[in-house]
């Protein structure tokens, strides 16, 4: 997934697709067709992050990190397969699995709920520490007033988060934020504003003068852009809710697989595009690429105020998480203000935005998009699969957790290779 669009927790009250028809009131009954399900697989796997895409790259080579784009893009359609094949499988037995945590819960009982919601909640948290980075470190770059320190706590992006830090705590206080749900469109829209001129700058950038480039880069920048890939395909956790507001649900599998292979595409073209046009020279956000005019301004500011009030919109699931387990069930005000605070405070220490975005993938996006849902497969179909696809379901766990674990190593490497740097 990209920045941000991704599913809330098991419980959340919030509407995570907005282009889902709402069941009862006027339009109960009323269930998504092929397009509509098409456009809302888009916006629940496509965000922001997709802006870090043309730095990795830069680090993979345009060759490697197109192929991995694609292979990281099949699995997790395979693995969101695995998961609707599973709620089928279990749909008389436990008729009301409307969620990847409820899905857990049927499978594995409480320990599969809660596994599912700290993943959930992490990666949502996570999410939120990576706008926080991209908003400070874009107006840092457009905004230049503060001078360098070398406290991370007074650092110039430390500066911003701070500033932004009381519009934030009030926000996030508010106890329902549906009304912002719709934002979610508005961020596909911006995003998709900032590609196309991004795009456009790299095109007239690569015919002035056209950098030297490589095409693939070592091990450890493989892995790096595992993290990443996975970081921006992030959205398992609206498959199931997809699949059930799917009119036609024996052609989802089809429906999901043209979008997901659509924005592979749109990911790879972006991502080597942006490395082509500018090299080594490419940055962690690549609009901070862009030239000094009032469109790129526009551009990155539209992005900034975007994240800055979608940000509350995806901590709340982590609000329903901690308020259940910590003040029964019972709204916290100052349990939020806490997690925000939390989320300021790792952004101020985190250097480099696509670093973050490798260091999520690595961990939190891995286990969620891989071992997760080929263990519930594998527990639910394990007793009457032949050998090869036991195998399959083995496999795929061993390898989200040998990725998991090397992938976050080398991720945390850079992150402190960035900081002291």
């Amino acid at each position: 997934m990209g920045l941000g669009n991704e599913a809330s927790s098991s419980s959340s009250r919030l509407d995570p697709a907005p282009l889902l028809p709402h069941h009862g009131g006027d339009g109960a009954g009323k269930l998504s067709s092929q397009p509509k399900t098409f456009a809302n697989v888009f916006i629940a796997v496509v965000g922001a992050g997709v802006l870090g895409l043309p730095y990795t790259f830069s680090r993979t080579g345009w060759a490697a990190g197109s192929i991995l784009l694609l292979s990281v893009a099949a699995l997790t359609f395979y693995c969101m397969m695995l998961l609707v094949a599973c709620r089928r499988r279990l749909a008389d037995e436990h008729p009301k699995i409307a969620s990847f945590g409820d899905l857990g819960d049927a499978v594995f009982g409480g320990p599969g709920r809660h596994a599912v919601d700290t993943m959930l909640v992490l990666s949502q948290a996570s999410f939120c520490v990576g706008y926080l980075i991209f908003i400070s470190n874009t107006m840092a770059h457009l905004y230049p007033v503060f001078a360098p320190s070398s406290n991370a706590l007074l650092s110039p992006k430390a500066l911003f988060i701070w500033a932004m830090l009381p519009f934030q705590l009030g926000l996030n206080s508010i106890k329902t934020l549906t009304l912002l749900a719709p934002l979610s469109i508005f961020a596909d829209v911006v995003d998709l504003g900032a590609m196309g001129v991004v795009l456009g700058q790299d095109v007239s950038t690569w015919l002035a003068k056209p950098p030297p480039v490589f095409a693939f880069g070592g091990v450890s920048a493989i892995l790096y852009g595992i993290g990443v890939s996975v970081y921006a395909f992030e959205g398992i956790g609206m498959v199931l809710p997809l699949e059930a507001e799917a009119a036609n649900k024996k052609k989802f599998g089809i429906t999901l697989g043209l979008s997901m292979g659509f924005i592979a595409v749109m990911y790879g073209l972006f991502g080597a595009m942006g490395y082509i046009a500018f090299g080594d020279a490419t940055r962690d956000i690549i609009t901070t690429n862009l030239g000094t005019g009032w469109l790129s301004a526009a551009v990155q500011l539209g992005l900034c105020i975007n994240l800055f009030f979608t940000m509350p919109v995806m901590m709340h699931p982590v609000y329903e998480v901690a308020e259940r387990l910590l003040h029964g069930k019972r709204y916290c005000w100052w349990l939020r203000w806490l997690l925000v605070l939390v989320v300021g405070l790792s952004a101020m220490y985190v250097p480099n935005f696509t670093d973050f975005l490798a260091l999520v993938g690595s961990s939190v996006c891995v286990l969620l998009g891989f071992v997760l849902p080929a263990s519930f497969h594998l527990k639910v179909f394990g007793a009457e699969m032949a050998w090869p696809g036991v195998l399959g379901d083995l496999l795929l766990v061993v390898l989200g957790l040998a990725l998991a674990v090397f992938g976050t190593y080398t991720s945390l490497l850079q992150i402190f290779h960035s900081s002291s740097a």
